[in-house]
């Protein structure tokens, strides 16, 4: 009996151009967030916002990018057989990662007097809401069908 799955190529996610465009897209807009609310900071806190707008928009892409980066590692995993545990695993990994990360910086930055705790939320907060509309606007305009990566069973022949 032959093998009926198709070659790892073919098995590739089709989701994966969707999370590239994710990516680039959240670094064009990441680069924006960071240059606006880096003005702001200086403006309202000086350097001591600007530090904290920098810091804050860094974690809030950071955070985004180790999302995106973790799927499509996992993707990698594809054509495997425990494709759906290896996933699922990465992924949660990725999660656990950024929490774990999050209450890191959270501990460390806490008492920082070199910090303005107002500005650093408030970038973290608008590079969040950035990275959530570019991934809603690159997967509503995706094109991609409902049910992908789909193979359907031949038709049956009269013979």
């Amino acid at each position: 009996m032959t093998d009926r799955r198709p070659d790892p190529e073919a098995r590739t996610p089709t989701s994966n151009p969707v999370l590239l465009r994710a990516l680039a897209w959240g670094g064009v807009l990441a680069a924006i967030v960071l240059v606006v609310s880096g003005i702001l900071g200086f403006v309202f806190a000086g350097t001591e916002g600007l530090v904290s707008a920098l810091l804050g928009t860094v974690m809030a892409v950071v955070f985004m990018g180790i999302t995106a980066a973790s799927i499509l590692l996992a993707n990698r995993f594809a054509s495997s057989d425990v494709f759906v545990g290896v996933f699922f695993g990465i992924v949660l990994g990725g999660w656990l990662l950024k929490f774990i990360v999050f209450i890191v910086l959270v501990v460390l930055l806490r008492d920082a007097p070199w910090l303005n705790p107002t500005v650093l939320f408030l970038s973290l907060v608008a590079g969040v809401i950035a990275s959530l509309v570019v991934d809603l606007l690159v997967v509503a305009k995706s094109r991609i069908p409902y049910v992908s990566d789909v193979e359907l069973p031949k038709a049956p022949t009269d013979d």
